[in-house]
């Protein structure tokens, strides 16, 4: 029996059931070298490494749909954990909202609707990484966590530690959100200010993986256990969608670890047979740090690294520099799925956070609201038809950069209870109209 850091006891079964937790080894995506341990990278070739899965019927329909708090752990039969008690905060289950088509663009004819991941537990969809990646650790022994981070993965591993009853290191760029590097201080996690880029911090993370007895948690490809939960957003899209299939979905990307989560979710039910087809899966990234696109509108095979970024949107601000078989991979799995790369601009991805929250009420951050302006820029351009249903995901809370968010203005009134009136003060609200409702 463990304590948690709140007191809560718990308990960790190092028994993995039938078909899951041990018995899925790894497999390099690039040589199909095979790893029973944890491994990063293959050692052969330096390739990505994926959990190798391959789910039964069975597999697929135990789920197990609570009637209160449901979570992705739902999903539990396909996750490559066999914890009795994995750890978990709540993560996933997430709404998805019909949008107004307007959201698009006016009179936009298209079904728009909207996975909103910012009620996870720390804010973004990065806890469903991390739940999976800290559950695997605990069952494999791991006593330590590191990772690197813009923000928000931070903040999810080290409340996810904190839950573990593990010390946490996060590496951080030192220009992060201030938001974001208090939010990874109250967990209790020993963060490192790296001065550079995210690869810079991504190379600490992977240093001290190297020389301590850390496990990386690091959301870009690097723990492949951690890359598994995420096909749990396409197990949700297709619960919360009937079993329909989506035309297009939209996701904001750095590395692009969502975009595998999402074909690859998909790509199961394909396999068994419960839809006939995958929805074309869009790698949305910001023009200041797109060396996906880049590679994408360049008809390359392999991705580049970038160099330095230049975006508010610092959530996807990723070179890839050192680690661009990541890029590649998601690069192929956006052809695979017939989809397409796009770059947005950093005033196309303000534009969007903002109408998230005046026509929806979804308070994005800004690399979280991409993938609306990815949306809008592929209907802008001719990429995507006009009666498209398109699921767009929003990935990350606004609370993570109110530093960097502009306020509307005339939305402040000042108002003195003792020499102000209530009636002058509706007659002005009235007169200068209420306020929001999307105008």
């Amino acid at each position: 029996m463990q304590t948690d850091s709140r007191g809560q006891q718990f308990h960790h079964s190092a028994t993995p059931p039938p078909d899951r937790g041990r018995a899925w080894p790894l497999r390099c995506v690039s040589c199909s070298q095979t790893f029973s341990d944890m491994a990063y990278r293959c050692s052969r070739c330096g390739g990505v490494l994926e959990v190798d899965i391959s789910l039964t019927r069975e597999q697929w329909d135990a789920v197990e749909y609570p009637s209160v708090a449901a979570s992705q752990w739902m999903y539990r039969a396909r996750m490559p954990v066999g914890l009795a008690d994995p750890i978990t905060l709540g993560e996933g289950a997430t709404p998805l909202i019909n949008a107004t088509s307007a959201l698009a663009r006016p009179g936009h004819p298209g079904e728009v609707l909207l996975k909103d991941e910012t009620g996870n537990p720390t804010g973004s969809f990065k806890d469903r990484l991390v739940s999976v990646g800290i559950s695997r650790a605990v069952e494999d022994g791991y006593t330590a966590i590191v990772c690197a981070s813009t923000g928000n993965a931070g903040a999810s591993a080290a409340a996810y530690a904190a839950r573990a009853g593990l010390p946490c290191v996060v590496c951080v760029p030192a220009s992060a959100p201030a938001a974001k590097l208090r939010q990874i201080q109250a967990y209790g996690a020993r963060f490192v200010a790296v001065h550079g880029t995210y690869s810079d911090a991504w190379a600490v993370a992977d240093a001290l993986q190297r020389v301590g007895s850390f496990v990386n948690v690091t959301t870009t490809y690097q723990n492949p256990y951690g890359v598994s939960a995420l096909r749990a957003v396409a197990y949700e899209l297709l619960d919360e969608m009937g079993g329909e299939v989506p035309d297009a979905v939209f996701v904001p990307t750095g590395s692009g670890p969502l975009v595998r989560g999402v074909l690859w979710g998909y790509e199961e039910a394909l396999a068994l047979g419960i839809i006939d087809r995958v929805p074309a899966v869009v790698a949305v990234q910001a023009e200041g740090c797109a060396p996906i696109v880049r590679a994408f509108d360049a008809g390359a095979e392999e991705v580049e690294p970038w160099g330095e970024p230049h975006t508010a949107a610092a959530g996807i601000a990723d070179p890839l520099e050192g680690y661009t078989q990541d890029g590649t991979y998601t690069l192929a799995m956006v052809r695979r799925s017939s989809g397409w790369a796009i770059a947005v601009s950093d005033d196309e991805i303000r534009s969007a956070a903002a109408e998230l929250s005046l026509q929806v009420g979804v308070f994005s951050e800004l690399s979280g609201a991409a993938g609306l302006a990815g949306l809008r820029a592929s209907l802008a351009h001719g990429i995507l038809s006009p009666e498209a249903t398109a699921v767009v995901l929003v990935t990350g809370s606004g609370f993570k950069d109110l530093d960097r968010r502009d306020v509307p203005s005339g939305s402040r009134l000042d108002f003195h209870p003792a020499i102000d009136d209530v009636a002058e003060l509706a007659e002005r609200i009235m007169a200068e109209g209420p306020g929001n409702g999307g105008a």
